[in-house]
């Protein structure tokens, strides 16, 4: 089980990566071509509703390799069907240069209690803390913080996102989304979709509220 643990925890991630050679893009001319992303993600990248997730900060190479699956269909994001059809590699690239140079707003977390499958009701910010910083052994669930930083904000040049301030709900659909395997662009080692299945409900709600409001 450690061995498993140990693993997993060097993979971790939202998704993982087995492309290699991205190219730097530039933030500037990228402001003027994320002009379709506006309506939902918002001017710099933080979207105004939960419906949609924050993409500020959240690293070049990982939301390059999102743009690109989403386009290429290994992603499925139905709102976003056709919107990249028309860019081209380097207007990927400059997108997400701009959208990782904004600074992301934080959510907040909330005061809430879980229920867990023995029926016992517990703080759902300790819960997650607990699953975020220490991961569940028992379950072999590896600690969040192992690949996203203690402090949530995610190993940009590994292609780990941040994952402070983002919006709870959407954390936890995308930890659901792996856990079905709905998404799935996680790489062929399928670290999330691996880690996923061994989180509960309650766990999944836990950490997905806990980071939205992590700062430190």
């Amino acid at each position: 089980m450690n061995s498993i643990i140990k693993k997993a925890a060097l993979a971790l991630g939202m998704v993982a990566f087995t492309q290699v050679g991205y190219a730097a893009g530039d933030a500037s001319a990228g402001q003027s071509k994320a002009a379709l992303c506006v309506a939902c993600h918002g001017p710099d990248g933080n979207s105004p509703a939960p419906t949609f997730p924050k993409i500020a900060g959240l690293g070049e190479k990982y939301l390059l390799k999102q743009m690109h699956d989403i386009k290429s269909g290994d992603r499925a994001v139905p709102e976003m069907t056709g919107m990249l059809d028309n860019m081209s590699d380097q207007d990927l690239e400059d997108v997400a240069a701009f959208f990782a140079s904004q600074n992301i707003q934080i959510s907040g977390s909330e005061a809430f209690s879980v229920m867990l499958n023995n029926g016992d009701n517990v703080d759902g910010l300790e819960l997650g803390s607990k699953i975020y910083r220490a991961g569940n052994t028992a379950s072999g669930v590896p600690a969040c913080m192992g690949c996203h930083s203690p402090t949530g904000q995610g190993n940009a040049p590994a292609g780990y996102p941040r994952l402070s301030g983002q919006y709870a709900e959407y954390v936890e659909k995308q930890l659901k989304a792996f856990r079905a395997g709905t998404r799935a662009n996680d790489g062929d080692a399928r670290t999330m979709r691996t880690v996923a299945k061994q989180l509960s409900d309650a766990e999944i709600k836990a950490v997905a509220n806990f980071v939205a409001g992590l700062t430190e």
